[in-house]
């Protein structure tokens, strides 16, 4: 698992707070599975993201 904000593995602890707080806010940018940057459209009823590897990913 990645985090879905910056890209990098999920570890325990802390260290994701700042992410999963932005996350309220903001769409993901990298993909969760392969932790690739992903193609990410906002419009005013949500977003969309989508993965190479893995697809689309919508709000």
């Amino acid at each position: 698992m990645h985090c879905p904000r910056c890209g990098r593995q999920l570890v325990a602890g802390p260290a994701h707070a700042g992410c999963a707080a932005a996350l309220e806010l903001e769409p993901p940018r990298y993909c969760t599975e392969c932790g690739r940057r992903m193609k990410v459209q906002v419009v005013p009823t949500g977003w969309s993201a989508t993965c190479v590897e893995h697809g689309a990913r919508s709000s």
